[in-house]
């Protein structure tokens, strides 16, 4: 088969061709945004879950749904190593220099910018990592106190006020928003809770690991009455067959009902590796229809295919103890597991673990599901250690 028309192509954020399952999701967010809008209260967002389900391509979806409605968005992603004012900044500027532009919001836009400017100006000595354009001079007393849950909250009020003039609202977009400091969340939280009291259209949908809820918690303690927090996770049976047979059927290409089983079982629904085997799948066809054997053989090197790169890009970042944590984890299978089970696969005591388990969970290697609890953060994890570090060499 032809592969320069295979509609598959697997990558970090890449849209699927289709995109299955998430309908009901996005047609909340859609509301929410159209109330605040209108004047009425709306929550925020933080949709958590696994890696390899789909959050990434869904939160950029959902951004592109508001933006053909006329609602101001800016998208940043919160790696390990920014702080949170540093990727808000030039975002949010460009977001006010485009309100600017609205002959009845363009005053307020402007005292927005003005804000910005007292915010990055006070805040650089904290946060070193601050690099945004000015486009006015700062206007003293407004969001230039150097402390970020008082300024950030002046910021975002400005801007939500220039929002509400242009008849429109600002929504936030993160990614990855289980990377930033628990004190910077707090800040966040802080200020969007004093724009919905006020009434202003500013609104965050975010995405991240599923321990972003717990630091949410921890941050702000009534950030559970402020956020949904909707769980993105494997696709249903129904929706993981709609996201591989649509794309072949538009190419008109057929699959067997055996075949679209298997991929389905082997990828467990979730949706990046869905599209992996839909790929591998369509490269080991000869002709239509893909059938069971093709997919069988697809297998192989859609496995290598996330070896190399989902995988293996994971597990470089770790540390050799790092590592044999998580081998033994592997050990024990997919998971969760017990804090103690895995200190004895490893033969150490629970309590001279607890520092690499917590670098774990920092670089979203895993996560607990509950207290004593570890579980894997990206799926079929476990059988990855397996092929990486096979035999018992790593016990020593």
């Amino acid at each position: 088969m032809n592969p320069i028309t295979n509609p598959f192509a697997p990558g970090a954020g890449t849209p699927p061709p289709e995109l299955a399952g998430r309908d009901a999701l996005r047609e909340s967010v859609r509301v929410a945004l159209e109330r605040l809008r209108l004047g009425k209260p709306a929550k925020s967002l933080l949709m958590v879950g696994l890696r390899g389900v789909g959050k990434t391509v869904l939160l950029d979806r959902m951004r592109i749904d508001a933006e053909g409605t006329g609602i101001q968005t800016l998208r940043v992603e919160a790696p390990e190593d920014r702080s949170l004012p540093a990727i808000l900044a030039p975002e949010l500027r460009l977001a006010l220099l485009r309100l600017s532009r609205n002959a009845k919001a363009k005053d307020l836009a402007q005292r927005a910018l003005r804000a910005l400017a007292g915010f990055a100006s006070a805040l650089k000595a904290t946060f070193a990592d601050i690099q945004v354009g000015f486009d006015f001079e700062p206007e003293p007393g407004l969001a230039d106190n150097g402390d970020l849950e008082h300024d950030l909250q002046a910021l975002l009020e400005a801007a939500g006020e220039a929002a509400k003039r242009a008849g429109t609202a600002l929504t936030i977009f993160v990614d990855e928003l289980q990377y930033v400091e628990e004190e910077q969340l707090a800040a966040l939280i802080t200020a969007l809770h004093r724009t919905s009291q006020r009434g202003l259209p500013v609104v965050l949908v975010g995405a991240g690991l599923p321990q972003l809820r717990g630091r949410m918690g921890r941050a702000k303690s009534y950030a559970e009455r402020m956020f949904d927090f909707p769980e993105i996770g494997p696709l249903p049976r129904e929706d993981a067959e709609r996201a591989i047979a649509k794309p072949l059927n538009d190419e008109g290409v057929e699959i067997t009902s055996d075949a679209l089983g298997r991929i389905v079982e082997v990828t467990g629904g979730y949706a990046y590796f869905l599209q992996q085997w839909g790929k591998h799948s369509w490269d080991a066809a000869d002709e239509p229809p893909i059938d069971l054997k093709d997919v069988e053989s697809a297998s192989a090197a859609a496995i290598a295919a996330l070896d190399e790169s989902f995988f293996r890009v994971r597990f470089d970042r770790l540390t050799p103890s790092e590592k044999r944590y998580l081998r033994a984890m592997a050990e024990l299978g997919p998971g969760p597991h017990r804090s103690g089970d895995i200190a004895d696969t490893l033969g150490k005591k629970v309590t001279s673990l607890g520092p690499t388990r917590s670098k774990l969970i920092t670089k979203g290697m895993v996560w607990s599901p509950g207290h004593g609890d570890t579980a894997f953060t990206v799926p079929l994890f476990d059988e990855f250690m397996q092929r990486i570090m096979p035999g018992d060499d790593w016990t020593a």
